[in-house]
């Protein structure tokens, strides 16, 4: 069965340690996505038209574009 991505502007969608691809803030007029896995979830709402902001365990914050 193929993995269904999922797009990360539902916050229930996220878990910490899951792996997705970010927008970093620099990265938003190219589109270059970062993946790693999250650390935290940043966005206190439920959900955010642009995705959902979180910070990777590498220490980069960007929105979830999609999820692995």
């Amino acid at each position: 069965m193929e993995h269904q991505k999922l797009s990360g502007k539902n916050r229930k969608d996220i878990k910490i340690g899951q792996e997705v691809e970010i927008v970093q803030k620099q990265h938003q007029r190219t589109g270059e996505l970062t993946d790693g896995f999250v650390k935290r979830i940043l966005t206190k709402s439920a959900t955010h038209p642009h995705g959902i902001k979180v910070e990777l365990e590498t220490g980069e914050i960007g929105r979830v574009q999609t999820i692995i």
